[in-house]
């Protein structure tokens, strides 16, 4: 049977279709990776990107270059992220608010889930609330019932509007019918300030941010957000053992790309990033930033993001919280 020069270059033209992103999947990296980290330098994002990247260059041979695009809660480097070649060279580490986002700024020229490729979730870590040593509270109970006494007398730091400790103060107010008086900064560095100042008596934010300085006995821990105490803050009980059983609320980090990424690609990638952030001398950068490394794989990012969503869609509705609140 004799085959059509047609069907027969046809048949090499599917087969290129089908081989050819596993061929560049295996050769995935060939060239420099740029890595967008979607906050300024100095921040959780940016650092956790660059202790990534780092051991990536080792691993590979490749660069894999931090480029810092913040603004707008994260979403300007999200949405240049978003809009880059599907072909693995540039991927971005995103923070909590990639979840926030969507239902905190308006007309955000991405969809969350449609228009990104989730990689790895790099880690979780808990939040911890603080106060100055010269504050009277020793508890989070300590601070409902002053709230409870004297409503709104209560004031509360956080990173920014919208920040996930601004919706996590919103969502235990709605719980407990009670009022705290929210108090915005412009990003961790001011809070701090303020915070060991005692210009504001209590602040919400990241281990990863206020552990120094509870460390060096300039600030007091007096809960944490996560189901368990964390080493790094002792005698910080967890929120959920003062009074609000279960409550449970965690930062992230996570890898994502553009979307329309090759399924070989993204695995090839994965077991890349997985490997680096389970390396010894990763693993220990990370812990020492109050992350939890989980280098879990695209599927459970995933789901995460689906959950987070309407979690804080709904704080953020009930309680009207917009940027500039």
């Amino acid at each position: 049977m004799k085959i059509s020069r047609v069907v027969f270059a046809t048949f090499i033209l599917s087969c290129a279709a089908v081989f050819a992103p596993v061929a560049a999947a295996q050769q995935w990296p060939s060239k420099t990776v740029k890595l967008i980290a979607v906050f300024p330098p100095g921040g959780s994002a940016d650092q956790v990107a660059r202790i990534i990247a780092q051991q990536l260059s080792l691993q590979t041979g490749q660069q894999f270059i931090v480029d810092n695009r913040g603004g707008a809660s994260g979403s300007i480097g999200t949405a240049l992220l978003a809009k880059a070649d599907a072909d693995g060279y540039t991927i971005g580490v995103v923070f909590d608010t990639h979840a926030v986002n969507p239902s905190l700024i308006p007309n955000l020229p991405f969809d969350t889930t449609r228009d990104l490729t989730p990689i790895m979730l790099v880690g979780t870590g808990g939040m911890a609330l603080v106060a100055h040593t010269s504050e009277p509270y020793k508890s989070f109970r300590d601070v409902v019932a002053a709230a409870k006494a004297k409503p709104g007398s209560v004031a509360y730091g956080t990173i920014g509007a919208g920040s996930l400790g601004h919706l996590t103060m919103a969502q235990l107010g709605n719980q407990l019918g009670v009022e705290f008086n929210h108090v915005p900064y412009r990003g961790g560095g001011p809070l701090m300030n303020d915070a060991i100042g005692d210009q504001v008596p209590l602040a919400i934010g990241s281990v990863f941010l206020v552990s120094p300085y509870v460390t060096s006995g300039r600030l007091r821990a007096i809960a944490v957000t996560s189901a368990k105490p964390d080493p790094k803050l002792p005698g910080a009980e967890p929120i959920a053992n003062q009074g609000v059983p279960g409550f449970e609320v965690y930062t992230w980090w996570g890898v994502f790309g553009p979307a329309n990424m090759p399924a070989a690609l993204v695995k090839r990638i994965y077991d890349e990033f997985a490997k680096a952030v389970k390396t010894p001398e990763v693993a220990d950068k990370l812990s020492a930033q109050g992350i939890e490394v989980l280098g879990a794989p695209p599927d459970q990012l995933d789901a995460f993001v689906r959950k987070e969503i309407p979690r804080w869609a709904k704080v953020i509705k009930d309680n009207k919280i917009k940027l500039g609140d």
